[in-house]
């Protein structure tokens, strides 16, 4: 029994502490964001010299119709946090930026249809044009059996004049990062990704105060016991003690009484004689 005690503890012990350090990570990743971080006119987040988006719909997600296997990105689920190297500033290093990207390449761009959207799309043509810059055609992995599939084209020529241009090339995502800031935006984020777990781990350290106090007391409560113990025990051997010298005594003292008795028995021996 002691030794599943024992066990469950240390389970607990363990549960806590993992508990403790995802959130002191997730709250210095957030500092981090919050520090370190621009944001663009649409709300995009820049850090270290990359742009980070979140994904808000599934057209990027995994699909049986669309052969990606030979691709380094795959899936981009609905939610994911995408890290975007975006086109440089200078038109030289934007023109060798463009003439590294090749089909099958993600990437962020501004696309305009009734409004201006920002879209996240594979690269599924390049043409080179004659007169300088490249048409990209563009299309999401995801396609719906029941309707056309929509594509989009860029021309890189254009990208100071026209609302179609593009952003960066993406180069990671991120689930975990997109599900908490995703998470953060949500109304009630701070009660269920801060007050609660804050909240729970206080009462899991009260209850490690409460035991550890109670562990002590316990202790304190087994020496005291222990002490009491063998003080009875002192005082039941002394008591023994002074029953057996007492016993030595009363034999002692009985001893020349029985020998006063056998004097006088012989003076009245020879009396009678």
């Amino acid at each position: 029994m002691e030794e599943k005690n024992n066990a469950a503890k240390k389970v607990f012990n363990i549960l806590t502490d993992v508990l403790v350090f995802a959130f002191v990570i997730i709250g210095a990743i957030s500092l981090l964001l919050t520090i370190t971080s621009k944001r663009d006119e649409d709300g995009a987040i820049n850090v270290f010299g990359l742009q980070m988006r979140l994904v808000v719909s599934n057209s990027m997600e995994k699909c049986d119709r669309t052969d990606v296997s030979q691709y380094e990105i795959k899936d981009i689920p609905i939610r994911s946090m995408i890290f975007i190297q975006v086109v440089p500033e200078s038109d030289e290093e934007a023109e060798d930026w463009y003439s590294k990207l090749k089909v099958g390449d993600v990437v962020t761009f501004r696309y305009k249809y009734v409004s201006q959207e920002t879209i996240t799309h594979r690269i599924v043509e390049i043409t080179e044009k004659t007169t300088g810059g490249y048409i990209l055609t563009l299309e999401g992995d995801n396609k719906d059996s029941d309707a056309e599939t929509l594509k989009q084209t860029i021309d890189t020529s254009l990208s100071d004049i026209s609302p179609n241009y593009i952003i960066g090339k993406v180069t990671g995502q991120s689930r975990v990062l997109g599900f908490i800031v995703y998470s953060l935006k949500q109304p009630l984020s701070m009660v269920f990704l801060m007050i609660i777990p804050c909240a729970i781990i206080i009462i899991f350290e009260v209850i490690k105060i409460i035991r550890i106090v109670g562990a002590e007391r316990k202790k304190k409560f087994e020496e005291e016991k222990g002490k009491i113990e063998e003080e009875k025990e002192k005082q039941a051997n002394e008591i023994e003690e002074l029953k057996k010298q007492l016993a030595a005594l009363k034999n002692q003292s009985e001893k020349p009484n029985k020998h006063a008795d056998n004097d006088a028995d012989g003076v009245f021996d020879d009396i009678s004689e």
